[in-house]
Order: C-alpha cells, then structure tokens, then sequence
C-alpha cells in the first residue's frame, strides 16, 4: 500500500478515537446535573401548590392544583397537606386572592359554596349579581345549573288605543353565567347523577348597566331563561376576533392570553337584540303598534291638508269616544244647504 495512503487511514482512526472519547466524556458530564438536581430535590410533606396562575373568581377545578413536596422546614399551618387534606372537597371552591403558579395554597384563600363571602369571590371585577323569579315554564324546567349561560328573554303586551293589542317577545341580554339557582350555589348530584329539581328565582353575574336593564325589565313583562349551547360562546369569541372587538397584545404570555379569552367568552352582550311579534305567529295578531289619534291626524293632514284635517277632527273624535275605528281614505266634500263637510271614503 502506498505510504501516503497509509499516512492518512492512521490519522482518520486516531481521530475517530478521539471524536468517540470526548463525545463520552460529554454524556458523562450531561448526567452528572441530573443527579445533584435529584439530590437537591426537598425532601419534605407535600403541600397543595397551583398549577397555572389563580385570579381572583377562579372556580378550583381538578387540573387547577397538585400536591408537591416542601421542604419539611417551610411548611406552615395553613397549608393544605398529603394525608390530611380531602382535595375532592376543594373542587368547586372560589379563590378569594390571587395565587401565582407554584404558590402553596392557604386555606385562607378559598371559599367554599355556601360559606360568606363566596357569591362575591365569584363576581369577576367589575360584575354584578342580580336576581331573577321564574318559574318551570320560564326557567327550562329546572335544566339550568349554576356555571351555565343563558339568554334572558322579555315577552310582553302593548296596549294600542284601537283594536288588539302588540305581543312582543325579545332576546333582550344574552350570555349571561348562571352563578346560582335559588340559595344554592352547586349542582346536587345523587349516585353521580345531577339531580334536576324546579327553582323559583335564579342569580346572574352582570354588568352594572345590565343590572339596570334587567331590574326595569322586570316592572315591564314577564322574564325567560333560554338556555345556551356549550359551542356557542366559542363560535361567538371567533366572530369577535375577526371582528377585532377582541384583541390579544403584543407579547403577553400564555396565562394572560387565556385571561383574556376568558374574560371574552364570559362577557354578556345586550347589543344586537332580535324580537318576534304576534303577526310573526300568527295571521290574526298584530305586526306593529297601530297609529294613535294624534297620528293618523297628522298623517292625514300631510296627505290632504290641514283644512281638511280639521274639518274631519270631529268625526274622528266622535269615532272615537264610541269605541269605532277611523277609516282614513280618499276625501268627498259634501255641501248640505250652506253647510260643507270633508267625508272620507272607504277603500
């Protein structure tokens, strides 16, 4: 073999050799870490932390917390303890103040259904809470549980001066969370099943200015609940992002973009309100509000002059007064020896 040749294979072994050796050391040196952050693990009780970051208003949920080990010396009293501590009767608790991820939970900072203090833990800032009476017809027939949402419907009847009165109905406020049914803030569930029981009033998280319109509201017709689809908050959110009603900034870490689409997915809405009246039920019920006295007056001396208004102004009084209907139409003049008179004509 040619000495150069030779030259050259000695010197890639010698290198591969060394190429092995130094990738060794390194896996060695990586390994070496692990072993000292093993042994510097505490070693002490496990204490319930926080998974994710806990506003204030959270609803405690399985995933929320865990138990993780403390070291032994910085455990204190208040903490919640492995062994000591039933975490299933921490779900469906509120927490009252902020807890940052990793934080041991106090139990100070949660309030449990029924205890004081636990409807207003619940309340996001800025919301209010109001009270609603149904009934089973109004209230879905007990379907609704505290967590849900709901549209709030107003079906009333306008009286009209003439003729049959204007039934209305009106989605009035939709999306709004259902924070209690009576006095009772959590589902009953018997053998794992939710128990459906009939309810008389229903407590609601709302804006101060929805507060308002609900308590004028209910002066005004009667209020129904209309249960809400779990899919439609999210397709509502979507038309809201591309609508850029909602708008995540610049750089904000993860737990401040689900904040975000939190709080906008649970927002009530009382814009965009749709109606149904009694022509769109039915043939023989009114579609709108007939005109008044004053109106058709004004209406008809846009159309035939004032003159001839006033001259048709007893008539339409005298219709009036007896309880008839005006017919308003084409005009004749009737002159009776020196006495002329405006009289309308029926279509």
């Amino acid at each position: 073999m040619d000495k150069k040749k030779l030259m050259l294979l000695v010197g890639a072994l010698i290198i591969a050799v060394g190429t092995a050796f130094m990738a060794r050391s390194m896996f060695a040196g990586a390994g070496a870490p692990k072993a000292d952050a093993a042994s510097m693990a505490p070693k002490g009780p496990k204490v319930l932390v926080a998974q994710r970051a806990l506003p204030v208003g959270t609803i405690i949920t399985a995933d929320a917390v865990s138990y993780q080990a403390w070291p032994k010396d910085m455990v204190q009293d208040v903490y919640f303890i492995d062994g000591e501590a039933d975490i299933s009767k921490m779900l469906g608790t509120v927490v009252r103040f902020p807890i940052t991820a990793g934080e041991p939970i106090t139990q100070g900072s949660l309030v449990a259904p029924g205890d004081r203090g636990f409807l207003a833990a619940a309340l996001g800032p800025g919301m209010r809470a109001v009270t609603v009476p149904v009934s089973a017809k109004t209230g879905v027939a007990g379907f609704v549980f505290p967590g849900d949402h709901i549209d709030l419907v107003l079906t009333q009847t306008i009286k009209a001066e003439e003729g049959e009165p204007l039934r209305a109905s009106e989605t009035i406020i939709r999306n709004l969370r259902v924070l209690a049914t009576d006095q009772s803030t959590e589902s009953e569930t018997v053998e794992g099943k939710t128990v459906v029981r009939e309810f008389k009033t229903v407590t609601l998280e709302v804006t101060p200015k929805i507060a308002e319109k609900i308590a004028v509201a209910q002066t005004i017709g009667t209020l129904s609940l209309s249960l809400r689809a779990i899919s439609d908050n999210q397709g509502e959110l979507e038309r809201a992002i591309a609508a850029g009603d909602v708008s995540i900034p610049a750089g904000a870490s993860k737990d401040d973009e689900e904040k975000i689409l939190k709080a906008a997915m649970n927002r009530p809405l009382d814009n965009n309100a749709t109606f149904v009246t009694g022509g769109d039920v039915s043939r023989f019920q009114r579609r709108s509000m007939p005109a008044t006295k004053t109106q058709q007056m004004q209406e008809f001396a846009k159309s035939y002059g004032q003159g001839v208004a006033q001259g048709l102004g007893p008539a339409i009084a005298g219709a009036a007064s007896a309880g008839g209907t005006v017919s308003i139409g084409p005009v004749v003049r009737v002159t009776r020896g020196k006495t002329t008179e405006a009289v309308s004509v029926s279509k």
